[in-house]
């Protein structure tokens, strides 16, 4: 029988490919509303994260997420979406 493929994605702070499972989905649901989705079923462009504030640091330094969502990325939006990641680690 043959194994089941895992899907690998790409971290936009590190840029480690890891199976999806593991990765934070961020996803640009609108022209300006980027929210977490901890499914990972939402509609909408999406950018991975390892579930760690160091990577959405260096996502945020690089901007990694802007470059993947093709879009500018507010400073408060920032600050929302990484009170979120703090809150779900």
């Amino acid at each position: 029988m043959a194994e089941k493929k895992i899907p690998l994605r790409k971290c936009t702070g590190c840029g480690e490919m890891k199976p999806k499972k593991e990765l934070i989905r961020v996803l640009k649901t609108g022209e300006t509303e980027v929210v977490l989705d901890l499914t990972g079923r939402k509609n909408g462009r999406g950018a991975y994260l390892c579930n760690s504030v160091v990577c959405f640091q260096k996502a945020k330094k690089t901007k990694g997420l802007e470059r993947s969502l093709q879009i500018q990325i507010p400073e408060e939006l920032y600050e929302v979406l990484e009170k979120e990641l703090v809150a779900g680690e």
